[in-house]
């Protein structure tokens, strides 16, 4: 990836500031909400540590943990915040050991707004090409 920057004047002296690459991580969570919670941070942390400009966006994690996935009002809510932040990123990465409705609709969303999307395990790399072939 090419360094971002942007250049500012201040009172006739030129600033460069760095701009860090925004990656929305996409991953199940029903079933085993906790469990994938935890994965889900790993996966956090681990781009956090190996990937010093770029920055893990999870925003439907305080979503999962302060609202109730059950009801259908508070779900829909959480669906349309992270459908909407979704704008903020500059890629979309695929996670988990498969894409969920939930990815899907993330998917549409990058797709609509031209997003690069990227599987990133072995299980998404290969729903992801079948996502592809069934929508030719």
């Amino acid at each position: 990836m090419a360094k971002r920057t942007v250049s500012m004047a201040y009172k006739g002296i030129s600033i460069y500031i760095h701009i860090m690459k925004v990656v929305y991580i996409a991953h199940p969570i029903g079933g085993d909400v906790y469990g994938n919670l935890e994965k889900i941070k790993h996966i956090v942390r681990c781009v956090n540590l190996k990937e010093k400009d770029t920055i893990p966006f999870v925003p439907y994690y305080s979503d999962v943990v302060s609202m109730d996935d059950e009801n259908p009002i508070e779900r829909a809510k959480g669906f349309k915040n992270n459908l909407h932040l979704i704008q903020y990123c500059d890629e979309l990465r695929l996670y988990g050991d498969k894409i969920s409705k939930g990815m899907i609709s993330e998917i549409e969303r990058a797709k609509e707004l031209q997003i690069p999307i990227i599987p990133m395990t072995e299980e998404t790399i290969i729903d992801w090409e079948l996502f592809c072939f069934n929508s030719l």
